[in-house]
């Protein structure tokens, strides 16, 4: 999962792309980047780190121009070396600079033809790369001396038929325009807003509706499923369907852990859909359970406190903090390696002894994903002097991997594949264990949009809305699992201190 943004200004966009990334930040803590043009020529800088790590103010000074595209980045089954942080650049046709979020599936097969048939050379392991390399092709074939709306269009149309998987992407043409497109699913989110000032108007084109909220511009509405936007650098707005068969299939999880609550996704409010998850969990909690015994509601912060809040109001039962999260320590879940993670589970959380002491404890959180993490704040709430401790996860099972750029592992690692809730419950040391059903999930979602019939929910599922077959699983297993990671980790460390010597 990563961060995009693109703005089209009347001034220097620099430090509004750099504020726009950090609002974003949570989208992505491996690697940031930033290009601007003035219209003549391109400003480049990325490397590896959070935001306020890679921008000093001598790199901000670098970047001029009036146009320009960011991204934070988030690995999955790439590398983790600072080569590929993205925006990624070519300088045939007219110079193209491209951030994308998401994953192709059909990546090895484009790469070969990417070779063999356009003479093209990947330089990385990113389908980022690829991405860009595909569009830059289908827009050569244009043939024009100036790029127009209908030639970007014709090439993202070429993008639709040569591509498989999730891909929201923002993409510049260094002396023309900025583009952006989602998938022909609308798998990743992609949203435009503008900002009126007084002697013109401002763009921008986002991951989330929070990027623009927090610099004024107003939302206008997400990119359609299949569409593109293309902005020029003087402020003409064309839009166009570039798919033949749109349709929508947003990823759910962007609901349930991704997405700020203070987003609006799809015309779907996060906040919103959080809190009818709660109050979804505390109906099952309910039915199931009338005679309960929870004496208090704990979220696991940030991402389930909405949820929590909603349980505990629906059950009738009182709210607590019992978990003080260290605000510099990133967030777990994105951690690349198993160990890194356990390690951090402890140093982002401390339990505050007084709330758990002699209580019967319900923890919330957004998800449970390998279990470790769940594991460890349970021991740390026994620890604490809890007498029984009960755990509600505000998604359903994850018992398949995400094959759409988020970096959940091969299936043999995830905690609920191939087991029962009560075998989920045990082995991560709760008393009595509670998820949110998955047609629950889509009703919190869809009572936002009723246009949203249909969702990714492969994860909890396994049915791919892309159709892969068996051999990719076996070859993304391979590569996902912790130790191949940790290998890979250690060789990208070594690539990038050879690079700074």
């Amino acid at each position: 999962m990563c961060g995009i943004i693109g703005i089209v200004g009347l001034e220097p966009v620099n430090q509004a792309l750099y504020d726009g990334l950090t609002v974003l930040q949570h989208r992505g803590q491996d690697a940031a980047g930033i290009f601007t043009s003035d219209g003549k020529r391109l400003y480049s800088r990325r490397g590896n780190g959070l935001v306020k790590e890679v921008f000093m103010e001598e790199h901000m000074q670098t970047l001029k121009g009036n146009m320009g595209i960011g991204h934070v980045r988030y690995p999955t089954a790439g590398s983790s070396s600072s080569a590929e942080a993205q925006p990624f650049y070519v300088n045939s046709p007219y110079g193209i600079s491209l951030a994308h979020n998401g994953n192709l599936t059909n990546a090895q097969g484009l790469r070969k033809d990417l070779y063999l048939q356009d003479r093209r050379h990947i330089n990385t392991n990113s389908d980022s790369e690829m991405l860009l390399n595909v569009f830059a092709q289908e827009l050569l074939k244009q043939d024009a001396f100036r790029v127009t709306p209908d030639d970007i269009f014709a090439a993202v149309s070429g993008v639709h038929k040569r591509c498989r998987g999730a891909y929201a992407v923002v993409a510049m043409i260094t002396r023309d325009g900025l583009l952006g497109f989602r998938d022909p699913n609308g798998i990743r989110p992609l949203v435009y807003g503008v900002r009126d000032q007084g002697q013109g108007k401002e763009y921008m084109l986002a991951s989330e509706s929070v990027a623009l909220d927090s610099q004024g511009y107003r939302l206008i509405r997400d990119i359609e499923p299949g569409e593109a936007i293309y902005i020029t650098h003087d402020g003409k707005v064309f839009t166009r369907q570039c798919s033949d068969k749109p349709r929508y299939h947003s990823c759910i999880f962007e609901y349930v852990y991704f997405a700020r609550p203070d987003s609006i996704i799809d015309n779907v409010f996060v906040h919103k859909t959080r809190m009818r998850m709660g109050k979804k969990l505390a109906e099952r909690i309910m039915q199931e359970w009338p005679d309960h015994d929870i004496d208090v509601v704990m979220p696991i912060p940030d991402t389930s406190r909405t949820s929590a809040l909603e349980l505990a109001y629906t059950l009738g039962v009182p709210y607590r903090e019992g978990l003080m999260k260290n605000r510099y320590i990133g967030r777990t879940f994105i951690m690349p390696g198993q160990k890194q993670r356990k390690k951090s589970v402890r140093q982002k959380l401390n339990p505050l002894h007084v709330e758990f002491r002699n209580k019967n404890v319900l923890l919330v959180d957004d998800s449970i994903v390998r279990g470790t993490t769940s594991e460890e704040i349970v021991q740390m709430a026994r620890d604490s002097g809890a007498k029984r401790v009960y755990f509600a996860s505000a998604s359903p099972p994850i018992r398949y991997p995400n094959i759409y750029g988020i970096d959940m592992p091969a299936a043999s690692e995830l905690i609920a594949h191939g087991r029962s809730e009560k075998e989920v419950a045990h082995a991560i040391g709760v008393d009595r264990l509670f998820y949110l059903k998955l047609e629950d999930l889509i009703e919190s979602v869809q009572k936002g949009n009723p246009r949203l019939q249909q969702f990714d929910c492969s994860v909890f599922t396994g049915e791919y809305v892309t159709g892969e077959d068996a051999e990719y699983f076996i070859e993304l297993e391979a590569q996902r699992n912790d130790k191949e990671k940790e290998k890979s980790d250690r060789k990208n460390a070594a690539i990038d201190l050879r690079d700074s010597d």
